[in-house]
């Protein structure tokens, strides 16, 4: 039980970093270091790195949310601890 226990939260910190890292490059890489070469490109009349900044690093965060509900979802299931 105890390896089972260890195992599952093995995953889910590695989910984590992976779907936090995937966040931070988008919204601190995009929004702010590579604003300036993604300004060139345009979404809706909006500059790419404002776009970023403003709207699509809130996007991405509550997609990574719904994957990671999804991914947690697979992983209860797996460890056999989910509730259905």
């Amino acid at each position: 039980m105890a390896k089972d226990h260890h195992a599952y939260w093995k995953k889910n910190l590695r989910y984590l970093v992976v779907l936090l890292s995937i966040w931070l490059i988008v919204s601190y890489g995009f929004g702010i270091v590579f604003a300036e070469r993604l300004n060139a490109l345009r979404i809706a009349g909006f500059k790419l790195g404002f776009w970023f900044a403003q709207q699509g690093s809130i996007y991405l965060f509550v997609a990574l949310i719904f994957i990671y509900v999804r991914l947690m979802n697979k992983l209860d299931k797996e460890f056999e601890v989910d509730e259905l």
